[in-house]
């Protein structure tokens, strides 16, 4: 069973930066797919940023130039560095693993940019 944890989000003003992480319980190696969405209030679960089989790296439209997801296999982590936050970036973000054609899912950590 994997296990995914977030953390590092908060409130940060608008221009500011969060950096957030997940930690898995297994090696991040065997995912197909790990990465990062997010869900804002009324709003259907939508795409941040992943990583597909180690190698192809993939961003949401509204988070390009702004976001990077990065991966640490020692550690069992993956990141995701929020610059130039937007009002709009306010949501719930939720690590995600794809392992052996299983999906799993973290608890979700709240980000919220306002001023």
């Amino acid at each position: 069973q994997v296990q995914l944890v977030e953390s590092g989000g908060g409130l940060v003003q608008p221009g500011g930066s969060l950096r957030l992480s997940c930690a898995a319980s297994g090696s991040i190696s065997r995912a197909t797919i790990i990465g990062w969405y997010r869900q804002a209030p009324g709003k259907e679960r939508e795409l941040v940023a992943t990583i597909t089989s180690g190698i192809r790296t993939r961003y949401g439209d509204p988070v390009k130039g702004r976001f990077t997801i990065s991966s640490d296999n020692a550690k069992n982590t993956v990141s995701l560095q929020m610059n130039n936050l937007k009002p709009e970036d306010t949501a719930v973000y939720y690590c995600r693993a794809r392992v052996s054609l299983v999906d799993y899912w973290g608890q979700g950590t709240q980000v919220t940019v306002s001023s």
